[in-house]
This record gives C-alpha cells, sequence and structure tokens, in this order.
C-alpha cells in the first residue's frame, strides 16, 4: 500500500477538493500520511488567484521535488488551480513533476499515477475552464478537527470581474442539487460534525440554475432541520443576489448563525465600476443597512482590494471613509495582483506597489481600531464559544470561536476552565484584543 502526502493552499474551495482527493486515492489502495518523509506520492493542491498565492504554490513545489530526491521511485503531484491554469507551462519548467492535475479531473489521479510507470503516457496537463462537483456518495478525508467542516454547494461563477480569473479556471456556476447537500449534511452530522460552513465562489447564486429553480434560501431551512448541526454559516455572498427571504432565514432559523461574509471589494463609485462590482458606494450602504434591519446583531465580514487600477488618492480616501463609518466586525484587505487574461491586467493607472502596500497597511490600521472597539464592547458579556482544541504548547488551555468569528479567517477565543473540542460552552468575556478575546467557561451545555 503506498501512503500519500498531500498538502493544500489556498482558499476553503480547494481544502475541499483535497478531501475529496484523498478519498478517491484511499478507495483506489493508497493510505494518507501526515509526514511526507513517509510517502511514496507527494500532492501539492495549488492556488492560482493572484501573484503572492502563485509563489507559494511555487515555493511549496520546490519544496517538494527536495523532499522527492530523498526516497528512490517517490513521485510529486502538482494539482489544482495553478496546474488548471499553466499545466503546460508547469511540464517544461518542471520536469521533476510526475502528474499534472487540474480542477476538473482530480479524480482520476490513481489512474494518472498508475500510468507514470510508462514515460511514454505522462499525462498532458489540462488547459481551460473545468470543475467538478462532489457528489454526497463522494469519499472524503477530512482532517482532525471532526466537529467542523466545510460544504461546497456550488461551482464556477458567471460574474466578470475586472480583477478575477477565477472564471477561466474553474468555470460557469453550477449548483449542487438540494436533496444531494442535505444528504451529505446528515452524514456529516452523523460523523460528529455540528458547524457546517456552506462553501463557494458565490453563494448567493445558489439555486438558480436547477430545474427547479432553488435559492440559498430555501436549502438553508431544509439544512437547518438536520439533526447535530448547531451551527451553519455563509462564507462568501455576492452582493447582488442577498434578497429579502435569504436574510429572513438569517435571521429567524436558530441554527443559522448571523454572519454574513459580503466581499464588496471598494466603495468608490469609479473604482467599483472599473471592477465590474456594483454600482455605487451609495447601493453598498443601503444593501448593508437592510442586512443589518433584516438581522439584527449580525456579523459582518467583507475583502477589499486597493491599489486597483486608477485608483487615486481621493478614491482610497472614500475607501478609508466608507470602512469608518460602516464599521464592520471583520475586514480582510488585499493588494490588487495584476492578472494576465482578466481585463484589469490592461487598465492604465496602475499603482505602484510601494503605494497598494501603505494603502493595504493604512486601511488595516483604520480596521483595527474598529475591531478592538468592537471586541471591548463584549466584555462582560458571556457568548457561546464551540471549542476547537488546545492553545499550541499550553495543553492545559483551550482556544474556541464564537459564533462571529469563522475558522481559520477571523480571531480566537483563548478559554480558561474546563472544555473538551468539539464542545459547545458558554463563556463570559474577560479580556479583549484587537482580534482576539480571553474568556472564562461559566457552563458546557452541548
Amino acid at each position: 500500500m503506498e501512503k500519500v502526502h498531500l498538502l493544500t493552499l489556498g482558499c476553503p474551495k480547494n481544502l475541499a477538493d483535497s478531501e475529496l482527493m484523498l478519498g478517491a486515492l484511499t478507495q483506489a489502495g493508497f493510505e494518507v500520511t501526515l509526514d511526507p518523509e513517509a510517502a511514496q506520492v507527494l500532492v501539492v493542491n495549488t492556488c492560482a488567484f493572484i501573484e503572492a498565492a502563485k509563489k507559494e504554490s511555487l515555493d511549496a513545489i520546490m519544496e517538494a521535488v527536495e523532499v522527492k530526491k530523498h526516497a528512490a521511485g517517490r513521485r510529486l503531484v502538482v494539482a489544482g488551480c495553478l496546474s488548471q491554469r499553466y499545466g503546460a507551462e508547469l511540464r517544461e519548467m518542471l520536469p521533476e513533476v510526475d502528474v499534472f492535475v487540474g480542477t476538473g479531473n482530480f479524480l482520476e489521479l490513481a489512474d494518472l499515477l498508475r500510468r507514470t510507470e510508462l514515460p511514454e503516457t505522462r499525462p498532458v496537463p489540462y488547459r481551460g475552464a473545468a470543475h467538478l462537483l462532489g457528489r454526497a456518495d463522494s469519499a472524503r478525508v477530512r482532517p482532525p478537527e471532526f466537529f467542523t467542516s466545510y460544504l461546497k454547494i456550488s461551482e464556477g461563477c458567471n460574474h466578470r470581474c475586472a480583477f478575477c480569473i477565477i472564471p477561466k479556471i474553474r468555470g460557469l456556476h453550477e449548483s449542487r442539487p438540494v436533496e444531494d447537500l442535505l444528504a451529505e449534511a446528515q452524514t456529516l452530522a452523523a460523523s460528529g460534525v455540528r458547524e457546517l460552513n456552506l462553501i463557494a465562489q458565490d453563494l448567493t447564486a445558489y439555486g438558480r440554475d436547477l430545474n427547479p429553480p432553488s435559492s440559498l434560501a430555501q436549502l438553508l431551512r431544509k439544512l437547518s432541520a438536520v439533526e447535530g448541526i448547531r451551527w451553519v454559516r455563509l462564507l462568501y455572498c455576492y452582493p447582488n443576489f442577498v434578497t429579502e427571504d435569504l436574510l429572513e432565514a438569517i435571521a429567524t432559523l436558530p441554527n443559522v448563525v448571523k454572519y454574513v461574509d459580503i466581499p464588496l471589494q471598494h466603495a468608490d463609485d469609479n473604482v467599483l465600476r472599473a471592477m465590474r462590482r456594483e454600482r455605487s458606494g451609495a447601493s453598498l450602504r443601503k444593501l448593508l443597512d437592510r442586512i443589518r434591519d433584516g438581522v439584527p446583531q449580525v456579523t459582518l465580514r467583507t475583502s477589499f482590494i486597493v491599489g486597483f487600477p486608477g485608483e487615486d488618492d481621493a478614491a482610497f480616501a472614500r475607501l478609508v471613509n466608507f470602512v469608518r463609518e460602516v464599521e464592520f466586525d471583520r475586514v480582510g484587505v488585499f493588494t490588487y495582483s495584476r492578472e494576465e487574461d482578466t481585463a484589469a491586467y490592461s487598465h492604465s493607472g496602475q499603482v505602484p506597489e510601494r503605494v497598494k502596500r501603505a494603502r493595504r497597511a493604512e486601511l488595516m490600521e483604520t480596521q483595527a481600531q474598529i475591531s478592538l472597539k468592537k471586541n471591548r464592547e463584549l466584555v462582560g458579556r458571556e457568548m457561546e464559544v464551540l471549542v476547537e482544541g488546545p492553545v499550541p504548547g499550553r495543553a492545559t488551555r483551550m482556544r474556541g470561536r464564537t459564533p462571529g468569528q469563522a475558522p481559520e479567517i477571523d480571531g480566537a477565543v483563548f478559554l480558561q476552565g474546563e472544555a473538551a473540542p468539539g464542545e459547545f460552552v458558554r463563556a463570559r468575556i474577560e479580556k479583549a484584543l484587537t482580534y482576539d478575546l480571553h474568556a472564562r467557561v461559566t457552563e458546557a451545555f452541548a
């Protein structure tokens, strides 16, 4: 039995693909190992969204190349978005790689690995846009955090944002059937999952392509009835399709957490139009008011791109003022990455890298002040917390998350008191940091 080690880079959607990839490999007789030196097959599941992600992916591939040299017969696989986007070029650049699989054929990996025994049949990398949708009966190998899981409800994207390459990698939007998602959620719940994090390139487009049509709100109502699931969280809601029905579902379904991740990208009218995003900053303000009115005490997360072509000092100042005015709970800030094959690649008014970095630092500092203020307002309150596990190096101290903290991207709660991984507790907030909280367990109830 050959052992396989897989490294996942990029977003949670890539992680979901990795789970399916490992599921297919284990069904084919491979064994998963966390130790790359113990593996006969090394897999790097890559990201190619922006330049920094491509660099991280290439660095990881080169590290795997070095590990490959340590044992005769060891094989190296490059999977995911980088392979899909640049497979032919990578094949020429990296002869050490035995197999390339993209976003549309990674479930064929076991067969492709067998073909590496015949060098003349070495598979040619796929080029174009493609994706795979998992099914409820697809084998998955999940990470050790048994109590939380990502559930990919659709793939691809129909939007044409000027900065984004994803539609040319993953293709057009495709929803999974409602009943299939419901079956997978029930299987996950039976395995001990208590938190479902719904992911897609565009969550709010869910269901419109099905026959008969459905919607994200209808899906949430189905998922809310799955026994054992305590939290359902929405990650990446495109602004265009946030309906009143969706807001009502979030507000009224008890196990749908009041958390909306809605990437806005900018707030200046001219920049938004150049990005091919929403009409204006004013329309975004109305949308955010509608969300807060419809979902009381909602946690709002967003992300922005600074340094987009044509963003002058005045446009950036409007973005900073927008963040100060709206007071988001969570904000991610990215510098614009000039990507070939996107509409913005040839835009005039490209912003120097040093200016991009300075603007990112300023906007992050603005949000840090808001985040600290909001966290201080929580001191003295009791909140529900999902316990994740011990703090590294502190076996007696646990960390967890409130409903307003998504896994991996938001802050954490550091807990004092008795608590076990996967358990829900009530905890009193005793100290606030910029992004994290310190709390004492007052009650364990699930």
